[in-house]
């Protein structure tokens, strides 16, 4: 009769105690799974039968207890690799927010907001279209079955122990916060300059006709005209988006040590 000794429950439960931590963190932050709209259950259930699924396949410490320093330890450092994987990812969907902001802003929009499902908070409506169109585009990539790829692979490439990301890794992930910037630049940058453009040509024109009412005209102007551009620019943001995800996932592939 097989005897079930008090290490081989502890080692039982931390093979999907720490995989569950780190799926978890991950996905609490990530996009589309992180949205407030999602309910806690289902992020539970799904965290827990992703760590069942992987616990056969994975090693872990098989002489650290759990509730040890080196357990919590241990515990601290999934959740760092978890949250810095996800927080990766979101950036992606920061930046074409804070791009379709910079726009909302140079056509007019500044003080038009609404709540936005996924995070929600209160955001410029044409930075929540843009979140709804990359959400969508994200969906029909599969963005969601690469990142549950990475997350699995990373626990052969980035096994669980004490060490984790370590200094570097973490340097990394902030010098991957230029993407927020850079990426909103990249899809801003085209509607920005159209718009430029009307705004110098209105201005212009008041310049040619002092008695124009400037903000009778030039604004519902610029708002139309802006509302045009942000059409003619989707296939800018889309192509952008597609780019930027590229990169996130190959800087969380780099991350996790793949």
């Amino acid at each position: 009769m097989p005897v079930i000794s008090t290490a081989m429950i502890d080692h039982a439960i931390a093979s999907r105690f720490w995989p569950f931590v780190r799926v978890g963190s991950c996905l609490m932050v990530a996009p589309v799974f992180g949205a407030s709209t999602v309910p806690t259950q289902v992020r539970i259930v799904l965290c827990a039968a992703i760590a069942l699924l992987v616990a056969p396949l994975i090693a872990v410490p098989t002489q650290i207890a759990l509730l040890s320093a080196a357990g919590v330890l241990i515990t601290v450092q999934q959740v760092i690799i978890g949250v810095a994987l996800g927080f990766s990812l979101q950036l992606v969907f920061e930046a074409v927010a804070l791009g379709g902001q910079v726009v909302a802003n140079s056509m007019g929009l500044s003080l038009s907001y609404n709540l936005d499902p996924l995070s929600g908070e209160s955001t410029p409506a044409l930075g929540q279209l843009y979140t709804l169109l990359v959400t969508l585009i994200f969906l029909l990539l599969n963005g969601q079955i690469a990142l549950i790829r990475i997350l699995v692979e990373g626990f052969r490439t980035l096994p669980i122990g004490i060490a984790g990301l370590g200094p570097h890794g973490l340097w990394a992930v902030v010098q991957f916060g230029a993407t927020l910037f850079s990426g909103a630049l990249a899809v801003a940058l085209p509607a920005i300059t159209a718009l430029m453009v009307a705004n110098l040509a209105i201005g212009v024109v008041s310049r040619a006709a002092p008695t124009l009412n400037l903000f009778a005209t030039g604004l519902p102007v610029v708002l139309v005209f802006g509302l045009v551009v942000v059409l003619v620019s989707l296939p800018v943001v889309q192509s952008g988006f597609e780019r930027l995800l590229g990169t996130a996932l190959m800087f969380l592939q780099h991350l996790s040590g793949a």
